[in-house]
């Protein structure tokens, strides 16, 4: 009889890690509802979350992929600023890594 509840215990337990490690991070979770809607809710809210020396790669993976101007990472939302430019993300570069970063209406 013990075994057998030791054995129930050692399920449970591994059930409980399995579903706590599918879930999504807020990042994450953010970064899907962009791709989806490009919103600027959601994007407002990875900009806040990406830390500084954040690998390129990653904010890929939670973003998609990004208007690449080689120094910088661009991501759009589906509307425009008070002077009509495109309103979006920028993530700036440097080895790799994202050393800036600011939303705002991307007039170039």
């Amino acid at each position: 009889m013990m075994r057998k509840t030791n054995n129930y215990i050692a399920i449970t337990i591994v059930l409980v890690l399995i579903v706590g490690c599918a879930q999504k991070s807020e990042i994450e979770t953010y970064g899907d509802h962009y791709q989806k809607y490009k919103d600027y809710k959601s994007l407002s809210k990875v900009v806040e979350l990406v830390k500084l020396e954040s690998d390129t790669s990653y904010v890929k993976k939670i973003l998609g992929e990004p208007i690449d101007m080689g120094f910088d990472y661009r991501y759009l939302v589906d509307s425009t600023g008070v002077k009509g430019c495109p309103f979006g993300a920028v993530f700036h570069i440097t080895n790799g890594k994202i050393d800036d970063k600011w939303l705002d209406e991307i007039c170039e």
